[in-house]
């Protein structure tokens, strides 16, 4: 899995202390998907934005709840 790094639109050229987060895409994408997300960790929350729409909105869930969720969509039967 290939970390991907952004720089954050509202950092600026001069600014040297801006914040870079690595978002990852899950390896059983491919480029022709059209219906992937992207997953970044900070230290605080778990990031999900639509890989399509990379500077659109973002989701962000508590560390906790988001491997709840990985965990049960890896198990569940649907």
């Amino acid at each position: 899995m290939e970390l991907v790094w952004f720089k954050s639109s509202h950092s600026t050229n001069e600014d040297a202390n801006c914040v870079e987060i690595a978002w990852r895409k899950s390896s059983y994408s491919t480029n022709e998907g059209a219906q992937c997300v992207e997953v970044a960790e900070t230290t605080t929350a778990v990031l999900v934005r639509d890989s399509k729409d990379k500077s659109g909105p973002h989701l962000a869930f508590d560390p906790t709840a988001w491997q709840a969720f990985v965990t049960f969509a890896a198990t569940a039967e649907v």
